[in-house]
């Protein structure tokens, strides 16, 4: 149950930021992507409904499979799905991203 811990305690902070007017990926993230707080907040969205996902899908990973095809689920199949994830965020970095020099 670790990964869904971590999962689910990623997306509450994250989600508990945007409540509390905080960017916590703009903090992190932000000498990488540069893009407005718009855009930062719809990232920050998209990021903890997708570790909460992460978290409900370990667990019915966990709970349905053998611990071998679990442990390469949790190793390589999560590492992969976030890669995965990141990816498809690109429009939305490209959409609000802030041109010109730092």
């Amino acid at each position: 149950m670790k990964p869904t811990i971590i999962q689910a305690i990623f997306g509450t902070v994250l989600l508990s930021g945007l409540l509390a007017k905080r960017l916590f990926l703009k903090s992190i993230m932000g000498a990488a992507w540069r893009i407005t707080d718009e855009g930062w907040r719809a990232l920050t969205v998209r990021f903890a409904l997708f570790f909460f996902l992460m978290g409900a899908l370990n667990e019915v990973v966990w709970r349905t499979q053998s611990t071998d095809v679990w442990v390469n689920f949790k190793v390589f199949g999560l590492t992969g799905l976030i890669m995965g994830f990141i990816l498809t965020q690109l429009p939305l970095l490209k959409r609000y991203a802030i041109e010109g020099r730092r």
